[in-house]
């Protein structure tokens, strides 16, 4: 897809995305991940855009923002999203352009329109080009997000509202995460890595997978913030227990549930590198003198 960004008139080419990040079946190592967290929200009234981003990110939604057409086409080329929020009236291409347009390219990514426009036509309209929901203005937030849930239910397997691995329970509609009867006290972004994680539960999960869904664009791929996150994790879920669930594949990822004595041994050999090395003191009177 062939996209130009406006930028003081002028329009700019912009370079389509490599290969390996287009399409949903091209994700990392080729590998399809079924969680959906990563949004893209497309909204020109900023009070509007505060809000929703807002509540989004509070369900612990990992949410871009667009507030042109032309930047929503950008954004949607550029990076692979879970569902789109789309508002009709925006500036430059409007919203049925967009949708039109991110169809046109054989994109399946669940799309909501948000509008004023409350008459039959224009919802008609909405959904002919490509739209798989459509929700006028005003709107209560909880509606918001119950279309949303419906809308990522549809586009996956139909998955129970909770996550069972061994003893951990992720309960995904109160957002809570229990380990033996045992509550864990989770931040927003601690609870979507631990989500993400569970969903993929069995399977080796890179770095990429988990910036793709956890964080947004504007996290940075050199920082060391998922292996932040993921010792936060460790340290909560596994504590008291006899079996650890989050384990390191070195040099290919995460993996979460139970696994064999090769996964443990590369934990604690993980966990021994990361402790400070002690440094071994000589006592003043035993330093060589000249």
């Amino acid at each position: 897809m062939e996209v130009k960004r406006r930028i003081n008139g002028r329009g700019r080419r912009i370079a389509p995305a490599p290969a390996a990040r287009r399409g949903r079946g091209n994700r990392t190592q080729g590998v399809k991940y079924d969680v959906a967290m990563r949004l893209l929200l497309v909204e020109d009234d900023p009070g509007v855009l505060r809000f929703v981003l807002k509540g989004l990110r509070e369900q612990a939604y990992a949410v871009d923002t667009a507030v042109t057409g032309y930047d929503a086409l950008y954004q949607a080329e550029i990076n692979i999203y879970d569902l789109i929020i789309l508002d009709v009236m925006i500036p430059g291409c409007d919203g049925f352009q967009v949708c039109k347009q991110i169809r046109s390219t054989g994109s399946r990514v669940p799309i909501l329109m948000l509008t004023a426009l409350d008459g039959v036509e224009d919802r008609i309209a909405g959904l002919d080009v490509g739209a798989d929901d459509y929700l006028t203005k005003p709107f209560a937030f909880r509606e918001l997000l119950a279309r949303l849930r419906a809308l990522l239910r549809r586009s996956g397997e139909l998955r129970p509202p909770d996550i069972i691995v061994a003893d951990l329970v992720v309960d995904t509609a109160g957002q809570t995460v229990t380990r033996g009867g045992r509550h864990i006290a989770l931040t927003n972004k601690e609870y979507a890595l631990v989500e993400f994680l569970a969903r993929n539960a069995g399977r080796v999960v890179g770095r990429a997978a988990i910036a793709e869904h956890v964080w947004d664009e504007t996290f940075d791929p050199f920082s060391n913030l998922i292996e932040v996150y993921v010792n936060r994790l460790r340290r909560k879920i596994d504590a008291d227990s006899k079996v650890p669930l989050l384990h390191t594949r070195r040099g290919a990822g995460y993996l979460f549930g139970p696994a064999g004595e090769n996964a443990r041994a590369n934990d604690s050999v993980e966990r021994n590198e990361q402790r400070p090395t002690k440094r071994k003191l000589i006592p003043a009177n035993k330093k060589n003198h000249a």
